[in-house]
């Protein structure tokens, strides 16, 4: 048997490059919005303790909570000593826009009654906005939940660390709560961007929310997010019914 000089010092062919894991895929997706949170976390870690509650009280809100804007509003809750009606009806107001997200949310394709279950308990704006966007109509759903998972421990270990370090934190530092709408600027004008062809729909938002502003201004969200969707189901009865043509 003859084996030519070139086949001795060829080399195997490289192999196709590895797929990343969903989990990674996840953090690198989340990492922006882990940006956001770090210094809205630290803010809010701190006010817990300036207010007079213990520094675990920050981090227990963060894990079982997880309300973001309702969780600034829990300390002052506490603190009054506020009936628990009272508590849940202002959760309410403030959350009850992840009802009209989760009519879109891709929870479908989430594995698992317990993946399920978390998915729809971490169900947060970034989380949302995230999932909204063209190129992440290909994620798995394990990649979904993971990139879940991460916000939440984001969230969570901001709020601990601020809690902790609060004393350190001078009471004359400003901005901070700018962080979060800073990240939801970036996040619409992404969601823009992959809808360049679909200028109707941000349209029909601003409407939605400039009415929304004149008739109810003391429930904005609510009204504004109320009309949007009747808005986007009349336009979808709409489309539906006009004939097509050959």
């Amino acid at each position: 048997m003859h084996i030519s000089p070139a086949a001795v010092g060829a080399r195997p062919s490289s192999s196709p490059p590895r797929k990343r894991s969903d989990a990674r895929a996840a953090f690198e997706d989340s990492a922006s919005v882990g940006l956001g949170f770090l210094p809205l976390g630290l803010a809010f870690g701190a006010l817990t303790v300036k207010a007079g509650l213990d520094w675990w009280w920050a981090g227990l809100s963060a894990a079982l909570v997880y309300g973001g804007s309702f969780e600034f509003l829990l300390i002052g809750l506490v603190t009054a000593a506020a009936p628990l009606a009272a508590i849940a009806a202002t959760a309410f107001m403030v959350n009850v826009r992840h009802v009209f997200y989760a009519l879109s949310f891709p929870l479908d394709r989430v594995p698992g009654r317990l993946g399920k279950a978390y998915a729809t308990f971490a169900l947060c704006d970034e989380a949302y906005a995230l999932t909204a966007g063209k190129q992440a109509r290909s994620w798995p759903g394990r990649r979904i939940l993971w990139m879940q998972v991460f916000m939440h421990l984001y969230w969570a270990g901001s709020a601990t660390a601020g809690a902790l370090l609060g004393a350190l934190i001078p009471d004359g530092v400003t901005g901070l709560e700018f962080a979060l709408t800073a990240l939801f600027t970036v996040l619409a004008i992404d969601a823009l961007r992959d809808r360049r062809d679909d200028l109707s729909t941000p349209a029909l938002a601003l409407l939605s929310a400039l009415i929304a502003r004149l008739l109810v201004p003391g429930q904005l969200l609510l009204t504004a997010f109320a009309l949007f969707t009747a808005a986007l189901l009349a336009r979808h009865l709409t489309n539906g019914r006009k004939p097509s043509h050959a």
